[in-house]
């Protein structure tokens, strides 16, 4: 850590303490945000005043969480937060995973709980981000650019991280986390979609990932209730997501019809409800999603990012495959266009799916033998 103290120590001054530079277990940096923890009170309007999940790890709450400023990039099989850099792609979730723990103790993919915990930190304060919607611009304010770090043909695709403006930071100053809409989608952790029902890795448990708790047949999987509970899947009262619109047999990709959340599925998107094909699907704007007519939806939805908590038009978009298993990524990508926001989720592919040049990560940081570094 020596190398690195005069660069943690300007980081930190920069960034009036908000920002660290922490080492993994070879002794090399990344620039971290910290976050404190935060109350269900102080995100969600008549929410208790009880810590959000995010900052609860094998039930135990954690004063604070270090996120990744920057979408990750990877050297010799680990994770960087490093600025200026081309995102890491072609990977998958697992990889994702890998990639995080081999960095030692405490690192982790950042989860879904802390990913909505920031989306709705931003909502309340007014900062939602913007970002690379559009090749290397923002959809909605063309004049704000990064700087390209990857091109096809005469587009920009991919820009280098941090290189936004401070529109595109979470807190809408460079001392934030950056690039949360677009440039890519983000892998997130502890979120999936099996055969229709959502299921997480109850509170922020997924901060404390081994090799063996994502596995598809992981007992750590759980579907929430209509009453907020966590709950083995397939109960009845689970939430899951249908459509009134049938799927089919085309073996393409096509869209369908509109998602909305029920207790029982009605429609499957393909007749194979265990297909990991990517085939039909259904999606509308994530702020445009509603549950069917005496289906509850519990707080702890909202504020897992999964329900909207107020209708806000810069959102994204909500995308459902609900047959086979489906990893959430998060966020949009370089040509979602007005399709991107921090909110975004696409419950689309399944774990192995090598993302393309459109998915990337971000590792965080846990104490898991205190809170202090």
């Amino acid at each position: 850590m020596e190398n690195y103290n005069d660069l943690r120590l300007a980081i930190e001054a920069l960034s009036g303490g908000s920002n660290t530079v922490i080492v993994d277990d070879v002794g090399l940096p990344s620039i971290m945000v910290a976050m404190p923890k935060m109350y269900l009170s102080d995100l969600l309007e008549g929410a208790p005043r009880i810590p959000h999940p995010a900052w609860i790890v094998n039930g135990v709450e954690k004063d604070v969480i270090y996120v990744s400023k920057y979408i990750n990039i990877v050297r010799d099989g680990r994770a960087y937060s490093l600025p200026a850099q081309d995102p890491k792609v072609y990977f998958n979730y697992e990889q994702a995973i890998d990639f995080c723990l081999n960095k030692g103790e405490g690192w982790h993919l950042l989860t879904n709980a802390m990913w909505a915990a920031i989306s709705l930190w931003s909502k309340k304060n007014g900062t939602i981000p913007e970002g690379n919607t559009s090749n290397g611009e923002n959809y909605y304010a063309p004049h704000e650019k990064g700087v390209p770090s990857s091109r096809y043909l005469d587009l920009v695709n991919r820009t280098a991280t941090g290189t936004g403006p401070a529109t595109w930071f979470h807190n809408h100053n460079v001392s934030g986390i950056a690039d949360m809409t677009g440039n890519v989608w983000e892998w997130v952790g502890g979120l999936r979609l099996l055969n229709g029902e959502v299921q997480v890795i109850r509170d922020g448990t997924a901060a404390a990932f081994d090799r063996d708790m994502h596995r598809i047949d992981s007992h750590l999987w759980h579907a929430i209730t209509e009453e907020g509970e966590y709950s083995a899947h397939g109960e009845k009262n689970t939430l899951k997501l249908s459509s009134v619109s049938p799927g089919d047999n085309r073996e393409e990709d096509h869209l369908l019809g509109v998602p909305h959340y029920d207790i029982e599925i009605g429609h499957y998107g393909f007749a194979d409800r265990n297909s990991t094909g990517n085939f039909g699907y259904y999606d509308c704007r994530f702020s445009e999603l509603r549950a069917v007519e005496g289906v509850r939806i519990p707080m702890l939805m909202k504020a897992l990012g999964l329900y909207p908590e107020k209708n806000t038009e810069k959102d994204g978009i909500f995308v459902v495959r609900n047959y086979g298993e489906r990893i959430a990524v998060r966020g949009g990508k370089f040509d979602s266009f007005d399709r991107a926001g921090q909110f975004a989720l696409h419950f689309y592919n399944p774990r192995y799916y090598h993302g393309g040049n459109v998915v990337g990560f971000r590792s965080a940081y846990v104490n898991l033998r205190g809170d202090r570094l």
